[in-house]
C-alpha cells in the first residue's frame, strides 16, 4: 500500500468513528424535543428513499418503465399491500411496460 492509500484509510476511519462516537459523548440525557425526536424518527426512511428512488427509475431499459413501476408500487402500497405484494406489483409493471414499450 502506498502512503496516500493509508492516509485516505485513516481519514475514513476517523470520520466514521467520529460520526458514531460523538453522539455518545455529547448526548447523555434523553432527547425530549418533539421536533428532534420526529426528525430522528424519519431519518432511516428518508435515507432508504434517497438510495432506492434513483435506482428504481434507472434500473430498467427505459426510464418510462421505471416510472410506471414506481407509480404502480406506490399505488399498491397506498392500497395497503405488504412489502412482498408491492415488490411483485412493481416487477409485473416493469415486465408489462417493457413488453409494450419495446
Amino acid at each position: 500500500m502506498t502512503a496516500n492509500t493509508l492516509i485516505a484509510l485513516l481519514v475514513m476511519i476517523l470520520t466514521i468513528y467520529a460520526v458514531r462516537a460523538l453522539p455518545f459523548l455529547f448526548l447523555r440525557k434523553e432527547i425530549t424535543s418533539p421536533f428532534i425526536r420526529s426528525f430522528l424518527y424519519y431519518v432511516p426512511f428518508v435515507t432508504l428513499a434517497v438510495m432506492t428512488f434513483p435506482a428504481m427509475v434507472t434500473a430498467t431499459d427505459s426510464i418510462w418503465s421505471g416510472i410506471i413501476a414506481l407509480a404502480a408500487a406506490a399505488a399498491a402500497a397506498l392500497i395497503g399491500g405488504d412489502l412482498f405484494t408491492v415488490a411483485c406489483v412493481a416487477c409485473a409493471a416493469v415486465f408489462v411496460s417493457e413488453l409494450v414499450i419495446l
